[in-house]
């Protein structure tokens, strides 16, 4: 998704816009309101999130070092609740003096949230909270003093061991698993409980790419074929597609290439629209899931986010309460009717039953998942099943000396952090690797990610010597 964070009811209030009274006391102040003319921002290796929020983040970023910010630009990124608490004089007034800006790390990822810390005109430390709308637009921000240092990521590991620390080191609970992969066998090379399902985020996508191309193989749907963006698809972000107007059109492989590579939830739910639940539910089990039953009734990301935001909790202990045909006649009756106006995600920062509201999968299932991938991307009609899993490398450096290509999907909520892998070496062979973190009482820190990256790097160069 990225599906991650706590979500508020639609009785919660957004974070407020408070940036008049905030950023007044604290950015500009801070700042030193100095008069110098803008500088370029430092380079950095941190960057913001491809979600709507990162985006928002990523325009706001750049705009306040060219001051005054036009109105209209202005209105273009804010929405009216935001601007009928703070008028564009006013922002503009609270961003004054700010005339260099670092990004220094981000510490806080939700669908339609953001808590990042920065560094304004090289001495005062800053955190930013933003969050959006359901149509992406900023609907809260809030600047206070912050002082974390940015987080680097730890040396790549050497030894097994090392890998087994930094991994366990993420969350309470982590399952991992690298494997070499031949044909449709998952052969495991190191595992910590590899065979034990838990919630996946947005990795569930992978199954979705799976019945999307085996609908295609069997000639029922093409990669051509055009699918429209409606209200009833739309979904909260990750993703851009929810921004787009009703009745837009797009082929089948635009909208799977944006469902993996920017996680797009709303790209999720048209393959699910068009394909049916059953079909996915059925590449669940062909694809070789242990216990495909725990994805039955196979939700969309819309419908997670309604169990997850809408009247918390009742409506979710309501559904976990029935069984599988109660609950596809409440997603039908009830959930999907929910509109997406009703959802806001900006204060969903806690884990919210991420052990029974969730997608699931082992480490061992996603190798197998992926096998089924790679088996369906060498027939020819297939062949875009590689491409659109190459699109996003997953931020995995591997030497391109050794290694030629990288499969990568994630997913996250908080609680909740997958890094999922395929990586093919120059020589022909196919190693998967797969971390699944959770933390049921408290929200993964982003410093964890770092970490596992480091972590599967260098177990993929251990397990290729």
């Amino acid at each position: 998704m990225q599906l991650t964070s706590n979500r508020p009811s639609k009785r919660t209030a957004r974070w407020p816009a408070v940036l008049a009274l905030v950023a007044a006391c604290t950015m500009v102040s801070a700042a030193g309101c100095s008069s110098a003319a803008p500088k370029p921002s430092q380079a950095t290796t941190v960057s913001f999130p491809n979600t709507s929020v990162g985006q928002q983040a990523r325009w706001l970023f750049g705009a306040v070092l060219h001051p005054p910010i036009r109105t209209a630009e202005i209105n273009a990124h804010f929405d009216a609740a935001f601007l009928a608490q703070v008028s564009p004089a006013q922002l503009n007034a609270s961003l004054a003096g700010v005339g260099d800006l670092r990004l220094d790390s981000i510490t806080a990822s939700t669908p339609g949230a953001l808590v990042f810390l920065v560094t304004a005109n090289g001495k005062s430390k800053l955190s930013v909270s933003m969050s959006v709308d359901a149509s992406g637009l900023i609907s809260g921000l809030l600047l206070k003093p912050g002082t974390s240092p940015a987080a680097s990521p730890p040396p790549v590991p050497s030894t097994w061991a090392g890998v087994d620390s930094q991994i366990r080191s993420a969350a309470p609970r982590v399952r991992f698993l690298v494997a070499s992969v031949s044909g449709s066998t998952c052969r495991p090379v190191q595992a910590i409980d590899a065979s034990t399902s838990a919630p996946l985020g947005s990795a569930f996508k992978l199954y979705v790419l799976d019945a999307l191309a085996r609908a295609i193989a069997a000639g029922t749907v093409s990669w051509n074929q055009q699918l429209t963006v409606t209200s009833q698809v739309k979904s909260l972000p990750s993703g851009i597609l929810q921004n787009d107007p009703d009745g837009t059109r797009l082929s089948v492989q635009r909208v799977a290439s944006g469902m993996i590579s920017i996680s797009d939830n709303t790209a999720a739910n048209m393959l699910i629209s068009l394909l049916g639940r059953p079909a996915v539910e059925a590449a669940t089990r062909t694809a070789g899931m242990a216990d495909p039953a725990l994805d039955v009734p196979f939700l969309t990301t819309r419908e997670l986010f309604v169990l997850k935001l809408d009247d918390w909790p009742r409506l979710a202990d309501r559904y976990l309460a029935l069984n599988t045909a109660g609950r596809q006649a409440l997603l039908a009756g009830t959930i999907d009717k929910v509109p997406l106006a009703a959802l806001n995600a900006s204060a969903w920062f806690t884990p919210r039953d991420i052990n029974s509201l969730e997608w699931f999968a082992s480490p061992t299932d996603i190798c197998h998942v992926y096998a089924s991938l790679a088996a369906l991307a060498r027939q020819p009609k297939l062949a875009p099943v590689a491409s659109v899993l190459e699109l996003n490398p997953g931020d995995m450096d591997l030497d391109s000396s050794q290694w030629r290509s990288v499969w990568f999907k994630g997913g996250s909520e908080p609680g909740v952090l997958t890094l999922n892998y395929l990586a093919t070496t120059r020589s022909g062979q196919t190693y998967v690797a797969s971390v699944l973190a959770e933390n049921p009482s408290a929200p993964i820190p982003a410093s964890a990610t770092l970490t596992l990256l480091s972590a599967i790097k260098g177990a993929f160069e251990l397990a290729a010597r």
